[in-house]
């Protein structure tokens, strides 16, 4: 399940029905993302998912020629939403992998949100681009420009009007040898009868943007342009600059871009051998690591599955030449990764990004699921699982049901099962704890061959 505040993005997204609006997926995130803010995506390192754009705490204004006054946006609102829901799930059934499963689960919450539609005109855009971008060229598009990521600009936002507390009851009625998917907080398993009752509230703040709309930023010879109608993400905000680097670049980063240029205009593979093989790739990669860095990365990277931003922040510095600093977790992998100045064939920072850039397009819920099956070292059994799931499915381009196989459900006894089913419904599959049964859906690909890429690789390293 979702987090309280991603569930609450999601349900006014959705109340809205604009299908160009995308709900905000993280609290941190609502209060960096304003209008004009600039989002930053990088180039994906794989064919079969990509990271989601992230804000940044540069706007279009800081970049652009100032004026004396910022152009007001056009207001829609107030609106008010009364979000409410009961949700009960009943389970008796052993799903023929040996688990005993018999309870009740009733989940609630009952959210106020009143809220306005923040959005810029076209004559506004108009006027805007009369403006030239600064000279000398500010830093933060000269790093952009250098390591070829894209941008984005936010031109529309769904704010808050007032300060609501998010409230979400959750309630378990455990009977005999008994772990439910959507109410992981439940640790262990339990014996006899006795309820499990959780309370979690979270006050929001006002003005906090909730969704966004948001348009490519693209430079060119005669200045800088918002793509209104074109979200097909096939624009490059630096287009002139990928050729130029590719032609200044050397060995195994010249190799790498070239590659990255060829997929460009191609169709993606959705065959599960092309995704295991990419896979594969990275591992084979991973292998060549020391085991000094391989037992960072298995230590450490789980440890900071609950911080977002701490991932995001080890990525920006394995970009960076040389690599730059941290402390924490994160630190102590940089550490391990300049203690050997002899590099392997392949870059080390290139599966690590890999497997980063993977992790960072689960979710918050996922994140914490994951750092669990570590713990109760059960990303074998999930792997195998994923791939049962994935190698019949990948390629049907509509929603199908299928059923799980009894053998590999059977390992994962338990609270590993219902850590397993909730990784599986955080992308998108409709699981069911009494049964084996679930449908295909088409969202689902992405999120669950980033799954796949991650147990496969820390199983990798937990076997190293």
């Amino acid at each position: 399940m979702p987090s309280m505040f991603e569930r609450t993005s999601k349900n006014i997204t959705k109340e809205i029905g604009d299908e160009d609006l995308r709900p905000v997926k993280s609290f941190l995130s609502a209060t960096k993302i304003h209008q004009f803010s600039l989002l930053l995506k990088r180039k994906p390192r794989s064919q079969f998912w990509e990271e989601p754009e992230n804000p940044t705490e540069v706007s279009l204004m800081h970049i652009l020629e100032p004026i004396s006054s910022v152009p007001e946006p056009v207001k829609k609102g107030p609106f008010l939403l009364h979000d409410a829901a009961v949700l009960k799930q009943k389970a008796g059934v052993s799903v023929n992998s040996g688990v005993e499963v018999s309870g009740e689960a009733t989940e609630s919450y009952d959210d106020t949100l009143q809220y306005q539609i923040v959005t810029i005109p076209l004559p506004t855009w108009t006027e805007l681009q009369k403006r030239k971008v600064l000279d000398p060229e500010p830093s933060f598009l000269k790093q952009c420009r250098e390591t070829g990521v894209d941008l984005y600009v936010v031109t529309e936002t769904v704010e808050l009007l007032n300060s609501p507390v998010l409230q979400e009851t959750s309630s378990v009625k455990i009977s005999g040898l008994f772990s439910l998917v959507w109410n992981t907080f439940v640790k262990g398993e339990g014996a006899g009868e006795r309820p499990k009752v959780r309370e979690k509230k979270l006050t929001l703040q006002k003005g906090m943007v909730m969704a966004y709309k948001r348009k490519q930023l693209v430079f060119t010879e005669n200045g800088w342009e918002i793509y209104h109608i074109s979200d097909d993400d096939k624009q490059k905000t630096f287009p002139e600059d990928i050729k130029f680097r590719i032609m200044h670049s050397e060995g195994e980063e010249k190799q790498f871009m070239q590659a990255y240029m060829e997929e460009i205009p191609s169709v993606l593979p959705i065959e599960f051998k092309h995704l295991q093989e990419e896979v594969s790739q990275q591992m084979e990669a991973l292998a060549q690591l020391t085991k000094g860095v391989q037992d960072a990365l298995f230590h450490n990277i789980p440890a900071m599955l609950g911080d977002r931003e701490a991932l995001q922040e080890l990525m920006d510095m394995l970009e960076q030449e040389p690599l730059g600093h941290l402390s924490g977790p994160g630190g102590t992998i940089l550490n391990e990764l300049r203690k050997d100045s002899s590099y392997p064939p392949v870059n080390p920072k290139y599966p690590i990004l890999y497997l980063l850039e993977a992790i960072m397009v689960l979710s918050d819920i996922q994140h914490d699921l994951l750092a669990q099956s570590k713990e109760k070292r059960i990303l074998l059994h999930q792997r195998e699982l994923v791939r049962s799931i994935l190698e019949p499915n990948l390629s049907y381009p509509w929603n199908i049901p299928f059923t799980l196989k009894p053998e590999l459900l059977a390992p994962l006894q338990g609270e590993g099962l219902a850590i397993t089913y909730g990784l599986l419904e955080e992308c998108g599959l409709k699981m069911q704890l009494d049964s084996p049964r679930s449908t295909w859906d088409l969202e689902a690909k992405k999120p669950l061959s980033a799954l796949y890429g991650i147990l496969s690789m820390l199983q990798q390293l937990a076997e190293a």
